[in-house]
């Protein structure tokens, strides 16, 4: 059977962790940063995970992680 592939830019965006959570980037936080206060960057330095509902649909695009 061949081998399943990996998407490539899920790949570079997303990271399993030990408890089988998804890792995610926030977004908001490359440009534009004058406007936002201290907090709000302090958070979207932060990582996000995955919702549960976009869970098994990321899973799939990373069959080895």
């Amino acid at each position: 059977m061949p081998k399943m592939k990996t998407m490539k830019g899920a790949s570079k965006r997303f990271r399993m962790t030990a408890l089988r959570k998804i890792k995610r980037k926030r977004s908001f936080a490359n440009h534009i940063l004058t406007k936002k206060s201290r907090n709000r960057k302090r958070g979207l330095g932060a990582p996000g995970f995955v919702s549960d509902a976009d869970y098994d649909r990321i899973r799939r695009l990373l069959p080895y992680a």
